[in-house]
């Protein structure tokens, strides 16, 4: 069965980012990398954390990067569609990132590349037991129904749901002072950003490593 290395919210921690990648007994021949999404915002390193995952995604294409509700709120701003809402949450310390670089423009400071990876960016990941997703799933509704509002954004309605869910649900979004296990669900932002730990889970085995 294959492993798969599941990585919470970075959200501009880069220094915890490689410290976990050095952490984690990952085999890259078969195993697989996941990341949870919310990859910027609040942090210093967002452009350091997204060019490291450009490179992994380059030297493995197996690797599986999750949207969130960061980069969808990126994706609003640099269109024009909502610029208020992806400052409020934490954007300022993204474009500060990408605006210290020597090449970046003000109308768009994000180079192509890394463009490319955020529209590269997938809602959902699923296996044979488990759904991985950014902030939840709303229950009663196929996966393939899901809206991407719910898929980016869900919480409460999600995370305190008492019916059970088909697969166990692997998610971020939500940040707790420790991995949050409970039932079918398993939560990984553990709130890195917030001065606490960067925190991976090796599934199926539920074995969780922090930096």
């Amino acid at each position: 069965m294959e492993r798969i290395f599941a990585i919470g919210d970075i959200h501009g921690c880069y220094e915890k980012l490689c410290r976990l990648l050095d952490t984690i007994p990952i085999d890259w021949s078969r195993d697989r990398l996941l990341f949870i999404g919310d990859y910027i915002d609040r942090g210093p390193g967002a452009f350091e954390v997204v060019e490291h995952l450009v490179g992994l995604q380059a030297r493995y294409p197996q690797t599986v990067f999750l949207k969130g509700n960061h980069e969808e709120m990126l994706a609003d701003y640099l269109s024009g569609r909502d610029r208020v809402t992806y400052l409020y949450n934490g954007g300022r310390q993204t474009l500060e990132s990408y605006l210290g670089r020597a090449s970046a423009s003000a109308a768009n400071p994000i180079p192509s590349r890394h463009m490319r990876f955020f529209e590269s960016l997938a809602l959902y990941h699923e296996t044979a037991d488990a759904v991985f997703v950014h902030a939840g799933l709303r229950h009663g509704v196929a996966l393939e129904h899901q809206s991407p509002d719910d898929l980016l954004w869900i919480r409460e309605k999600f995370i305190h749901c008492a019916k059970p869910f088909e697969k166990r649900v692997v998610f971020g979004h939500t940040p707790f002072e420790t991995p949050f296990v409970a039932g079918d669900k398993i939560g990984i932002d553990t709130g890195a950003v917030y001065g606490n730990r960067l925190t991976c889970v090796q599934f199926p085995e539920v074995v969780f490593f922090q930096a």
